[in-house]
């Protein structure tokens, strides 16, 4: 999963940071961090370690798997943020952008516990406003080309977002069977240490 996903797959304010900075710090910073944020970063890696071993998720890299070879997951979990953004069994529009505001806010809150390059990142992040923009075609086209951009072993002009829109509906009932699995995990693993 991308960044809405695992911001929505957060249950509190530290975890949203926590689930948030997962993949930007190092295990010797970790264990600095409070306890609560510590919870987050592992609800991320556990959200990471389910979807990568579902064969719902399987299916879906399959489309990407013939273009990017072994990058097809990370394809697929940009993808899977778009149909969570136009999720209206979730949130309608206007809620998903409360959400994306808040959590924003709440990383600024949290500012002193982000690591350098998500401390970095998140201006961008909130002005280009990544997380609400994700429901939109052309985001989309934006993150997928700048995954082909740092993949060192990939072709920059790849078609992958054309393979998107080719298999639109079925990534989109991919997420549909997949997602309520996913979030039912996650809810079951939040009080675990």
């Amino acid at each position: 999963m991308n960044h809405l996903a695992h911001s929505y797959l957060s249950f509190t304010d530290e975890q949203i940071v926590g689930n948030m900075i997962a993949d930007y710090i190092k295990n010797a910073d970790r264990k600095k961090l409070p306890f609560s944020i510590q919870q987050g970063i592992n609800i991320h890696h556990r959200i990471d370690s389910f979807t990568d071993q579902h064969p719902i998720i399987h299916r879906a890299k399959k489309v990407f798997q013939p273009l990017v070879r072994l990058y097809a997951g990370v394809f697929v979990d940009v993808i899977m943020d778009y149909y969570l953004a136009n999720d209206a069994h979730i949130y309608k529009e206007e809620d998903w952008k409360k959400h994306c505001l808040y959590v924003y806010t709440t990383l600024w809150k949290y500012e002193n516990y982000l690591p350098d390059s998500f401390r970095q990142l998140l201006p961008k992040m909130e002005t280009d406003d990544w997380l609400f923009n994700s429901r939109y075609e052309w985001a989309i086209k934006h993150s997928l080309q700048h995954l082909l951009n740092r993949a060192q072993y990939l072709e920059k002009d790849l078609p992958v977002f054309t393979v998107f829109l080719k298999y639109k509906k079925f990534l989109q009932e991919c997420y549909a069977a997949f997602f309520p699995e996913l979030k039912a995990y996650a809810e079951s693993i939040l009080y675990l240490k």
